[in-house]
């Protein structure tokens, strides 16, 4: 008998994208599975979207709030529930821990443990092959559009890594509002060997200039970090092209940091930019005192390093001004402990980090009635937490 999984690897050598979802459906009825139908969570994280297909039974969008397959997606379960004459089964799509959407199979009964491994592993596969082939095609971004992206957010969104990254000893979590309009704020992140890089950065103005600079600043900083340079040296070298592409007084503020994961070293340039904060369980930590650098475009020498040791379990948080200073329509600051309340509450609730921070942005935009002032943007990090492994399937 021929392996589901080994044909659909096969097929996908040669697969249209658009086809993914039909092909998908095909094998897993191999696989015992009456229906199959592959959900993607739309750029702001409200509403997981149906892929269609050829064959696939035609769904709606779903909420990722108040609904079973939300609940699948927000908590990274497997959920079930009866139907007529079977059981739906609601699986997350991960790439590694990156949340794609969910997938929807219906069964003629529920699985046993061996049988739900196989499914597992079927699915992994599927959302293995949406991030591959979706460098290849628009299908897959322009069906997570719930409205048109911005040029701007264009850009910002062709720039970021995966929203989540995971290992054993560390998880990198970002987010940023508002996802289909955002201009100059973004982040960046990359983890080789031992060591966590991070960069979280406001480019000065609005719209496409704003965009523009934020590319030029995410791109020096990549360049900077590949060659391997030191922390002073990557501010310089984003500095530079900064000052030497936009002349004038446009700037970026930014935090550059660096977190060596066998010890919990971390090392930090802030540039113009709100000062990291640590929450170490329910405490926010604030780091010791680091007087900052100009912002990136206006420094005049290299910028000096701020440096802590991380507890394991700690909470590194990054972020913009459009964070704590997102203001209620009665003028209230959103504010640091706030921010920091309202991450120990939700991990508290056994929310894990890319829940978290989905959860926090939506937060931000009730606490300024949905009237977004400035971008906001954000990257949490845990290092050692011991809860890295409930983000697995």
């Amino acid at each position: 008998m021929t392996d589901p999984l080994s044909s659909l690897l096969r097929a996908a050598h040669l697969l249209s994208p658009a086809e993914l979802g039909a092909t998908v459906a095909t094998y897993a009825r191999e696989l015992g599975i009456a229906e199959t139908v592959l959900y993607l969570a739309d750029y702001e994280q409200v509403t997981l979207v149906p892929l269609p297909g050829r064959g696939v039974p035609e769904r709606h969008g779903v909420p990722i709030e108040g609904t079973l397959a939300g609940r699948a997606f927000r908590r990274g379960e497997v959920l079930s529930a009866s139907t007529d004459g079977g059981v739906r089964l609601w699986v997350p799509l991960l790439n590694g821990v990156e949340r794609l959407g969910v997938a929807e199979l219906t069964l003629g009964e529920a699985p046993d443990e061996e049988y739900e491994t196989r499914i597992r592993a079927f699915v992994s596969l599927v959302a293995e092959l949406l991030v591959v082939h979706g460098a290849y095609s628009d299908v897959f971004a322009r069906l997570r559009r719930r409205k048109a992206l911005s040029l701007a957010a264009e850009m910002q969104w062709e720039l970021l890594p995966p929203l989540t990254f995971g290992t054993d000893r560390v998880v990198i979590t970002g987010g940023l509002e508002p996802a289909y309009d955002v201009g100059g704020d973004s982040f960046d992140y990359a983890v080789n060997g031992d060591i966590a890089d991070l960069l979280v950065i406001d480019a000065v103005g609005h719209g496409l200039p704003a965009a523009v600079l934020a590319s030029v600043a995410i791109s020096a900083y990549r360049h900077a970090r590949r060659n391997m340079l030191d922390l002073p040296d990557i501010a310089t070298e984003i500095d530079a092209a900064i000052a030497g592409q936009f002349p004038g007084s446009r700037f970026a503020t930014a935090v550059i940091a660096r977190l060596d994961l066998a010890t919990g070293q971390l090392r930090w340039i802030n540039a113009g930019h709100p000062e990291p904060l640590i929450l170490r369980g329910t405490a926010l930590i604030a780091p010791p005192p680091c007087p900052p650098a100009r912002p990136l475009g206006l420094q005049d020498g290299k910028p000096a390093c701020c440096e802590v040791r991380l507890e394991p379990g700690d909470r590194l948080l990054l972020y913009t001004d459009g964070i704590t200073e997102a203001r209620s329509p009665a003028g209230e600051f959103f504010g640091e402990q706030r921010l920091a309340d309202f991450i120990s509450s939700a991990l508290a609730t056994g929310d894990p980090a890319p829940e978290t921070v989905r959860r926090l942005m939506r937060r931000v935009l009730d606490h300024q009635a949905d009237q977004l002032q400035d971008d906001a943007s954000i990257v949490v990090l845990e290092w050692r937490t011991g809860d890295e492994q409930q983000l697995q399937l």
